[in-house]
């Protein structure tokens, strides 16, 4: 009789997590240990385990065994840059309407952690370009990609995009660059007429050049926002929020490429609640 999917093979990538919340990810491999800070857990102790189980090293420390996410994953990430987080990775692939099948370009590579949303977003019919100038940090990205599998889904480019995108008609386009307003007659050329764009930015400053720069190069639609994500202690009897936030980690700016003269038949760009008509 085989076994239940409900238990750990070999293979299969695992998320341990102890009391005080550390986390662990790896891939169950036959004969292989995980050394930690309390105790060795041996791989051959995890296979045939259920998922949902406890776990416990030769000094007697607890680990539950569960299914990562791909937000676990984007935390756990090698990096050699900031990544962008996961409260904003959500908020991106809705705007740029990143799904199956859909064509997406990105400069810069970074760390891989947009590049590995996106590719995982797009499917096996879809294909992601990530642009950078810096092999050191796109090696990083890449093998963040292959981490996944997901590197048939990736073409990587280590190019200056001030030189141009070799894509045309793109069906979203992203920058994760310093200067994203140097290089919007780039951007107008690879990306579809229409077709979303989109730029992470730390500070206001760069926003502000960003958002002028859209105005003269006929983009309309343009949004800026930042997100910011509160915990809450899950305790029934004292329910509140955390000490801490994830407060400002960037400002993003979406827009359209329109043709020469046409966003003004948009009329003028507002907050997106002011579109939303009462209740």
């Amino acid at each position: 009789m085989s076994e239940s999917p409900s238990t750990l093979q070999p293979g299969d990538v695992v998320m341990l997590v102890d009391e005080r919340r550390k986390q662990f990810i790896l891939r169950l491999e036959s004969g292989a240990e995980l050394q930690t800070h309390r105790g060795v857990l041996h791989h051959d102790d995890l296979i045939g385990a259920a998922w949902g189980s406890r776990i416990t090293t030769h000094l007697g420390y607890s680990f539950v065994a569960l299914v990562p996410t791909l937000y676990d994953h984007l935390l756990h990430l090698r990096r050699q840059s900031q990544i962008i987080f996961p409260k904003e990775l959500g908020y991106i692939l809705l705007h740029l309407a990143v799904g199956e099948g859909a064509t997406v370009i990105e400069a810069g590579s970074g760390s891989g952690a947009l590049t590995v949303a996106l590719a995982w977003a797009v499917g096996p019919a879809g294909h992601v370009v990530s642009y950078d100038r810096r092999k050191d940090l796109q090696d990083v990205a890449r093998r963040n990609v292959e981490k996944f599998g997901l590197e048939p889904r990736v073409t990587f480019h280590e190019r200056d995009i001030a030189e141009g995108f070799v894509e045309r008609d793109a069906g979203a386009l992203f920058l994760d660059l310093p200067d994203p307003h140097l290089y919007l007659p780039q951007v107008r050329a690879a990306l579809r007429l229409g077709s979303p764009f989109g730029a992470i930015l730390p500070t206001a400053n760069q926003v502000s050049a960003l958002v002028a720069a859209l105005d003269q190069n006929d983009f309309a639609r343009i949004e800026v926002c930042e997100l910011l994500l509160r915990f809450y202690k899950p305790v029934p009897a004292r329910l509140r929020p955390t000490d801490r936030m994830v407060a400002h980690t960037g400002y993003l700016v979406f827009a359209r490429p329109v043709a020469e003269g046409a966003g003004a038949a948009l009329g003028p760009d507002k907050p997106p609640d002011d579109d939303i008509a009462p209740a």
